[in-house]
């Protein structure tokens, strides 16, 4: 949970693409893609990979609602490696034994987060 007074938010939604949140932004509530959530402070950029959910802006107040977020910084670039090779490999199984598609999109979903922390993870370290 992170409770920040920040200057504006930039995160990935589902079908719009990236959206950036200003002070005062009309009131939303959409779906996230797993990605990048970035917030500045004091002019400085944060990041956060985080999983598909929601967001819900309401005045100034940005609401994320997300299975799952890490900091950036805290991302090992061997170990993110080698989580997506093992989700990859996973929806691969999946789909060759002909998994239940809610199962396998599951799996997809997984194995697209393990991939943006991977890459993530190679961009800052």
């Amino acid at each position: 949970m992170l409770a920040e007074r920040v200057e504006h938010v930039a995160l990935p939604t589902e079908g719009a693409g990236e959206i950036d949140i200003l002070p005062g932004h009309i009131p939303l509530m959409t779906l996230i893609a797993p990605g990048e959530l970035r917030y500045y402070k004091e002019g400085e950029a944060h990041s956060i990979a985080i999983d598909r959910g929601f967001i819900e802006v309401k005045g100034d107040i940005v609401a994320v609602l997300t299975d799952s977020a890490i900091e950036v910084e805290q991302l090992d670039p061997d170990a993110t490696a080698k989580a997506q090779l093992r989700a990859a490999e996973a929806v691969e199984e999946a789909r060759e034994s002909g998994e239940d598609p809610e199962v396998l999109e599951q799996l997809e979903t997984k194995a697209r987060y393990a991939l943006v922390q991977k890459l993530l993870a190679e961009q800052k370290h």
